[in-house]
């Protein structure tokens, strides 16, 4: 989920297009680059397609990569649906230090203590402090504001389910690094924050996180957003129809 306030994208929206020009209704699966916000992606795809009414189905932080839903136009009113469907991530963590953010955009702090081998990894239904630096409100503001200008706050606890916690392979402590790397596999419920499970580990941060599904659909069947200002004749929109049979199928087992 995104921690940082959005930026606007460079340029001024092209002129709206014939409703004859409109694509149909849809939803888009589109493979999100580091450094860009889900709001960057979204309006780069309404720019492109002349101005269509569009949405997201669950956001990636700036620093994230990986599967986007992207939904234009009747697709929006979808987007509950959808996003309430499981993300799995792929997460590559630093043990031995912590973030200010959970990320590599905070301030790192390097202890030398790092989690167990193996680690406590919890699943099922648990409580979870969302990061300071969140776009979680907190008294009508968001918390990365509050967070930015140095005030003193705690995010609420909420509730969240996680599926599936494991940990796929752990390095030994870089010398020159300074910390020691962990790659883990995450699926989870709507409203999870990962950098939180990773944090909550103990001494650990994350370095690399990307989402490579969301119920059925695979950031293997994903393309790229269209760059800024490129009109997208032929979008890979997945019908409406089509999307919401596919979000009710049996989910596949990852990859």
């Amino acid at each position: 989920m995104d921690a940082r306030p959005r930026r606007s994208l460079e340029g001024s929206a092209p002129a709206v297009a014939d409703e004859r020009d409109r694509p149909a209704d849809g939803v888009l699966l589109l493979d999100k680059p580091a450094g860009l916000t889900s709001h960057d992606v979204v309006e780069a795809v309404r720019r492109s397609l002349g101005g269509a009414k569009t949405g997201h189905a669950g956001t990636l932080d700036p620093f994230a990569t990986g599967l986007l839903l992207v939904l234009v136009g009747r697709a929006t009113k979808a987007q509950r649906r959808l996003m309430s469907l499981r993300k799995r991530y792929e997460v590559l963590a630093a043990l031995g230090a912590r973030s200010s953010t959970g990320d590599t955009e905070g301030e790192i702090t390097h202890t030398g203590r790092e989690p167990p081998d193996p680690p406590e990894l919890p699943t099922g239904e648990i409580l979870q402090r969302p990061p300071r630096h969140s776009a979680v409100k907190v008294s009508g503001q968001r918390a990365y504001a509050r967070a930015r200008r140095g005030e003193s706050f705690e995010t609420p606890e909420r509730r969240v389910t996680v599926y599936r916690f494991e940990q796929l392979w752990r390095g030994q402590r870089s010398a020159a690094e300074g910390c020691g790397r962990a790659a883990f596999l995450i699926e989870c419920g709507s409203g999870t924050y990962v950098r939180s499970l990773i944090a909550d580990l103990g001494d650990a941060y994350c370095l690399e996180l990307r989402r490579t599904a969301i119920g059925p659909f695979d950031v293997r069947d994903a393309v790229a957003p269209p760059p800024p200002g490129a009109r997208w004749s032929e979008p890979p929109l997945i019908a409406l129809e089509s999307a919401l049979a596919i979000a009710s199928s049996p989910r596949k087992p990852p990859h």
